[in-house]
């Protein structure tokens, strides 16, 4: 039987630290409209929350088994990957801070600190994985799933809530503007 070794250290934080040190601590909005660049990355943000959240689910579901230590290491490189591309966005949201409007600058310092937390937690998960595999039933390991679980779960409802937030303001716009009722 092949053991898969996860990978777990530098790469899986990296990208919170060059985003968090790319972009200045202050950053004033150029005006009151949406960003569409910035719009664009909450739905992709959104997106990768909703693949986080269901893999992360998966692998909460396995503590209910007896899947093998393969099947934990398979899910959690899975996992990583979708807080490495996580990271990605928040590093180009953060770039595109200066532009957003207030709302969505407020939705990009949000996310930060919880991809902050999932990463960490996805970090020791993978660390225990690798440290003693065989201890995948043990509650310190079913601890660190089960968290990543319920960050991944919040997070995809932060970012749902904020991309949602921006297609109402959008639609409540529109209808303003065929009911003139906007200067």
């Amino acid at each position: 039987m092949k053991l898969y070794t996860v990978k777990a250290g530098f790469p899986l934080l990296a990208f919170i630290a060059a985003a968090y040190f790319a972009t200045p601590p202050t950053v004033v909005a150029a005006d009151n409209e949406d960003s569409p660049g910035v719009t664009s990355l909450l739905a992709d943000a959104k997106a990768e929350a909703v693949e986080l959240k269901t893999d992360a689910g998966d692998m909460d579901s396995f503590t209910r088994s007896n899947l093998s230590w393969a099947s934990y290491a398979t899910k959690a490189e899975m996992i990583k990957e979708h807080v490495n591309n996580s990271g990605k966005l928040l590093g180009k949201l953060q770039e595109a801070e200066a532009t957003a409007s207030p709302w969505q600058q407020i939705a990009i310092r949000r996310i930060e600190p919880l991809l902050r937390e999932i990463a960490a937690n996805t970090e020791a998960t993978i660390n225990h994985l690798n440290e003693d595999p065989s201890k995948i039933h043990f509650p310190a390991f079913i601890d660190h799933v089960k968290a990543n679980h319920q960050l991944a779960t919040a997070l995809e409802a932060l970012v749902r809530d904020f991309v949602s937030y921006g297609e109402a303001k959008r639609e409540l716009e529109r209808l303003g503007e065929t009911l003139e009722t906007t200067d």
